[in-house]
């Protein structure tokens, strides 16, 4: 699993202009799921987003997680193409990606799981063409890889 994290200050995910879901201060997270992928994985990840200590304290050092941060939440979208391997041709392979059941059935349940951890995570539309907008703060982006934790 593989998910792109970045801290923002305002999102807005939209589908055909229409409006599935905004979040003010917190975590963009775009959530690849691989074809290789265990609810393990699910877990991996769920647990590093929530405890990345990538938020100012009141020093100014990156020092706080989101678990931390009053009011903050997560916006989390389903991107199959963090699995697109480029290093052959030109046009991307995705043949490591999950297949759209499997994929859809552990993007929802790493959103579960943020819910149970208390978040009220929006999301957007598993498979649809997504309209994302964002301020990204920092700017502060990383890239988590549930692979690469055994």
């Amino acid at each position: 699993m593989r998910a792109v994290v970045q801290r923002v200050s305002h999102c807005t995910v939209t589908v055909e202009n229409r409006f599935l879901g905004s979040l003010d201060n917190g975590l963009l997270v775009y959530l690849g799921v691989s074809r290789n992928d265990t609810e393990d994985d699910i877990t991996y990840v769920a647990e590093k987003v929530m405890h990345l200590r990538i938020f100012k304290d009141g020093e100014g050092k990156m020092n706080l997680s989101i678990s931390e941060k009053k009011g903050y939440d997560f916006m989390v979208v389903s991107q199959f193409t963090l699995f697109g391997d480029t290093r052959k041709g030109r046009r991307p392979s995705y043949s490591l990606a999950a297949g759209p059941s499997k994929a859809e059935s552990y993007y929802l349940l790493f959103i579960e799981h943020l819910t149970r951890c208390g978040f009220h995570p929006a999301s957007g539309e598993f498979g649809a063409m997504m309209e994302v907008s964002y301020t990204n703060t920092g700017p502060v982006t990383l890239l988590i890889d549930s692979e690469r934790m055994f």
